[in-house]
């Protein structure tokens, strides 16, 4: 089939700016295009040119200062041939796709919580998911979420969790994974025995302040550990504004070192990960694999406080849960699984065409 990608407004495909859209095109691509004809719309980047063809795969990048004038130049180059065409995390677009495409069927792939009404209308939700064949998530919450405002969207709805690159992130108990955290111990001048990492976007809804605010507690208690934020405000600069400088500012009041290592190419980022002794995701949303302690109470740095204590004084059990996270990655998180859960799903919107 001629399928169409269409990334979001932000950030270009390859990742060359990071996005974890981006590296989700960017991982199950080498899986899909021998099978069908991708052409993949995003935004335009200076190091990109705004359009590259090879055998079966097709960029074409447009510009767009807004969603607005984005999704806009996308449906000037956007021309009926498609048979399918899939919109990944704007559920708004579907129903202007839909208007300018007669033939093609339409899909869409969420990624975040999109569907609230402060994001799209519900008129033009209901609207989105009449037009859509199918809507993938990359979390059963995020399905959960969609079928609670909106349960006609449930025979729609496919989980496919999303996936990483196996072979590139090794474990922090194998020889590179050693070497890399000595080399990035020496680079980043870090002293201490024990290392907590945290690894996001600068962001209030990623808990960036209650990192801090927890490891200000833990630091009162011992002297053996320091906190490395991977991370920006943004992907692909270290533009600082109110909030990124107001984390600077509480970093200065903790005891132990803080380290803020600004935007980690996603290239480089794999070897971060073998930085730390306990990784803290704050993101204030909810779902637990059994690879690690999950909080309910989740904005409570407090309660962070205490686990990350924990973690730190029981090495046995936060290697567990390593081992435990590898495992699930390699099991069942790779782009090649997950390509083949969406090939699947092009397959029957094949057999329908």
């Amino acid at each position: 089939m001629k399928i169409a990608f269409i990334c979001t407004e932000k950030l270009p495909v390859p990742a060359v700016a990071g996005g974890a859209i981006q590296q989700y095109i960017q991982g199950i691509l080498p899986y899909i295009v021998g099978q069908h004809k991708i052409t993949i719309f995003s935004i335009a980047h200076p190091s990109l040119p705004s359009r590259e063809k090879n055998e079966g795969l097709q960029y074409i990048r447009v510009p767009g200062s807004s969603s607005k004038e984005y999704i806009n130049n996308v449906m000037e180059q956007l021309v009926d041939k498609y048979q399918l065409v899939h919109v990944f995390n704007r559920p708004l677009w579907v129903p202007l796709l839909r208007q300018r495409l007669v033939k093609a069927k339409i899909s869409l792939s969420m990624h975040n919580e999109m569907f609230f009404p402060s994001k799209i209308p519900p008129d033009k939700a209901m609207e989105c998911i009449e037009s859509a064949e199918f809507i993938t998530t990359v979390s059963q919450f995020i399905a959960d979420g969609i079928r609670k405002l909106y349960p006609s969207a449930d025979k729609k709805l496919k989980v496919v969790y999303s996936g990483v690159d196996v072979d590139n992130y090794q474990p922090g108990w194998s020889k590179q994974g050693i070497e890399n955290r000595n080399s990035l111990k020496s680079k980043l001048n870090i002293k201490k025995d024990k290392i907590v990492l945290y690894v996001s976007r600068l962001s209030p809804k990623k808990g960036s302040d209650l990192v801090l605010q927890a490891m200000k507690t833990v630091m009162e208690s011992r002297n053996d550990v320091a906190l490395v934020i991977v991370g920006s405000k943004w992907y692909g600069d270290n533009k600082v504004d109110d909030f990124t400088q107001s984390l600077n500012t509480l970093a200065k009041t903790l005891k132990g070192p803080v380290v803020f290592t600004g935007f980690v190419t996603p290239a480089e980022m794999a070897s971060y990960y073998n930085l730390g002794d306990v990784f803290i995701c704050a993101s204030q949303w909810e779902e637990q694999y059994g690879n690690g302690i999950a909080i309910d109470d989740y904005s409570n740095p407090k309660v962070f406080a205490e686990k990350i204590n924990y973690l730190l004084d029981n090495q046995k059990a936060a290697m567990e849960f390593g081992k435990t996270g590898r495992d699930l990655a390699v099991k069942k998180y790779s782009w090649e699984r997950v390509a083949n859960d969406l090939l699947k799903l092009f397959r029957e919107v094949k057999k329908e065409s």
